[in-house]
């Protein structure tokens, strides 16, 4: 059965090249112009990943990115971000709403759907059946990929997730921003400096007052209290 992407763009045009080229590469597709028929076809279908535009009629994308993430039943869906904005502080507030990457305009259309299988990969993998990873009261559970802290449920993007399950199965050991960013979204992405410091800062905000579990060592990267 074929993966469903979800598509969220008023451009006919991008819509038309992007379902021309997925439907290509085997994938079903759905599209929406705006947030609100985003928000009903993604709790509906459940896509297995949502490109979406920050330029939407009533409300940007940024918003729809934020009610997907508060939906427990669309809080696990990657989002890819679509931007024709190439300022940093727009990638890193897409970041920090919960997408898991993003492509800026004109985008290429091999770039874009060697990012969409990157992701899907990715999300895949995090779905295979694998170890429970425990940190204190944290619960990481590779196979369902949850996460639960003091037996309550953490809800965490695709991105978030491989970072924590990368920090824990390395316990004590620091990780640099580099290889956590390779591990948690692949190799050969291109990123801002702040990537992965946006997401910590996230993981940390979803921790609460467990937050402080994950330690910046300066000037290297990261890693996971021993104790």
């Amino acid at each position: 059965m074929p993966k469903t992407i979800l598509i969220v763009d008023d451009e006919p045009d991008v819509v038309k090249l992007l379902d021309y080229n997925l439907t290509r590469a085997d994938y079903a597709v759905l599209s929406a112009r705006d947030g609100d028929a985003a928000a009903a076809l993604a709790r509906k279908h459940a896509p297995n990943l949502i490109i979406l535009d920050v330029m939407l009629p009533g409300g940007s994308g940024f918003d729809v990115c934020r009610r997907l993430r508060q939906d427990p039943s669309t809080a696990r869906i990657p989002v890819l971000m679509l931007t024709a904005k190439a300022e940093e502080s727009d990638r890193v507030l897409g970041l920090e709403l919960g997408a898991d990457d993003y492509v800026t305009k004109p985008f290429s259309i091999r770039e874009l759907v060697a990012r969409v299988k990157a992701l899907l990969r990715r999300s895949e993998v995090a779905a295979e059946p694998g170890e429970v990873v425990k940190a204190g009261t944290l619960t990481i559970d590779a196979g369902r990929r949850t996460v639960t802290l003091a037996g309550k449920p953490v809800a965490l993007t695709l991105t978030e997730f491989n970072i924590l399950k990368a920090l824990a199965d390395r316990r004590g050991r620091v990780i640099s921003r580099e290889d956590l960013i390779a591990i948690a979204r692949g190799e050969h992405v291109a990123v801002i400096d702040r990537t992965v410091d946006v997401h910590v800062v996230a993981l940390r905000r979803k921790l609460g007052r467990h937050g402080d579990i994950i330690e910046t060592v300066r000037g290297v990267g990261y890693r996971l209290k021993e104790s």
